[in-house]
């Protein structure tokens, strides 16, 4: 919970005293959580929804008039490797000013490079690298927005109900999954690639204007000597504590391995629709959609429950689940059974993604978690594409069920070696305790 500044001592026993402390951090610390809760969530469904549609409709616009594959691996170069790079750096921001002025920073900026870009290429200007530009000054700022977006959302939410809240985001988030495509596709159609750029602009400005009549506590930072600690001491300091904070160094390792094993072979699954089920494009779409429904389902669901009180046993749980999942999928020689594990893969994301920032948000101190989400970022935008660069070109070797199988396969093992650790083993012992006093 953040921390406030100190009052002066009063003679009279505080009228809040022997309250539980979870029910002094909902009722007398966030009494408007709700609210602020929902006004933040709006904001960034907004914003998010717009970010969505330029994603595809770049994505569209370079595959159909290039037809080139070196320009989208390009494309996908911008667009992830200056955030992996910004993130460690984003994360320090986070915690060294005010998150909010930070996200509506990054943001508007994102805002004016889309803007640009709209009005270059309505006076002609088309080249490639313009775009590469844009793909990175964006990615640049989803470096800097991430840490800063997952370090608020508790300063405005009880710890208890974090869970939920977040469980709520997440089904939002798989929900603008679901209807970005379509709408993206939309506006692309029946007006051009400018078009879906100015609606992310507008939608840039909704989501700014919503966070900014949000009124956030304020972080009361730890002095050293009397004295604000530097930059560069904030910088190593967020590395030390990754690297020596045993449970925060095993839960990100666990993420890294869980983006390479299941999330980047999960790509391939088209190429198995297409490869062994046919080439319709209604078969590739319903793979989608067995996806995306599941995830939005999962999500409504740990909102709606609020899920285990012992975190890592959801988090482990729903990684044996993936390697169980991958090994099916591989071994489904029935289309409609194949979607059915493709819908249980999805349901199943929630329960690790959502469960996991949870954990860290109740765990790490509130001012060091710009820093570790800053390092849970580069975990993200650089696992994926290092799955992909080792299972892609093993796509064309090997049989993509094989490649699901043998992922599957390495989870088990992973996984079984992380929970045998020391590190791994204390992980769950805490959790245990956590649950016990939760209880």
């Amino acid at each position: 919970m953040p921390e406030h500044e100190p009052s002066a001592p009063s003679a009279d026993p505080s009228p809040h005293e022997g309250i539980d402390p979870e029910v002094r951090d909902a009722v007398v610390d966030k009494p408007t959580w709700r609210r602020d809760a929902a006004v933040f969530l709006s904001g960034q469904t907004v914003s998010l929804f717009g970010s969505m549609l330029v994603q595809y409709a770049i994505m569209w616009h370079l595959t159909l008039v290039t037809k080139s594959g070196s320009v989208m691996a390009l494309a996908s170069l911008f667009g992830f490797l200056p955030q992996a790079v910004v993130s460690i750096f984003g994360g320090v921001w986070a915690d060294r000013l005010d998150r909010k002025k930070l996200i509506i920073a990054a943001d508007s900026a994102i805002a004016v490079t889309t803007l640009a870009l709209a009005l270059l290429m309505l006076s002609g200007r088309d080249e490639l690298w313009l775009i590469y530009a844009a793909l990175a000054i964006r990615s640049i700022g989803a470096g800097i927005q991430m840490p800063a977006v997952s370090a608020l959302l508790p300063q405005i939410v009880p710890t208890e109900k974090l869970m939920r809240v977040n469980g709520i985001n997440g089904t939002i988030q798989s929900t603008m999954m679901l209807l970005a495509p379509a709408a993206a596709a939309a506006v692309y159609a029946s007006a051009s690639i400018e078009a879906v750029f100015f609606v992310d602009v507008a939608t840039a400005v909704i989501g700014i204007a919503l966070l900014a009549s949000l009124r956030v506590p304020r972080l009361v930072r730890q002095l050293v000597d009397g004295a604000p600690v530097g930059y560069f001491d904030d910088l190593v300091g967020g590395v030390r504590y990754v690297v020596t904070h045993p449970f925060v160094r095993w839960l990100l390792v666990l993420f890294g391995v869980v983006f390479v094993l299941t999330v980047a072979p999960s790509y391939l699954t088209p190429l198995m629709v297409v490869r062994t089920f046919g080439e319709e494009v209604w078969k590739l779409t319903v793979n989608e959609l067995a996806f995306s429904i599941g995830m939005i389902l999962g999500g409504a669901l740990l909102a709606t429950w609020g899920g285990l009180k012992n975190r890592i046993t959801m988090i482990v749980g729903a990684t044996f689940a993936f390697g169980g999942l991958s090994i099916a999928l591989g071994l489904s020689t029935n289309m409609w059974v194949f979607f059915g594990f493709m819908f249980l893969v999805g349901l199943a994301v929630p329960f690790f993604s959502t469960t996991s920032m949870t954990v860290l948000q109740e765990t790490v101190e509130p001012e060091r978690q710009g820093r570790v989400f800053g390092f849970v970022g580069i975990v993200m935008a650089v696992a994926m594409p290092l799955g992909m660069v080792i299972f892609g070109p093993l796509a064309d070797v090997f049989s993509v069920e094989l490649l699901l199988v043998a992922a599957g396969i390495l989870t088990f093992v992973v996984v079984t070696a992380a929970i045998a650790m020391p590190a791994g083993r204390r992980a769950m012992a805490a959790a245990h305790a956590r649950s016990q006093s939760r209880a």
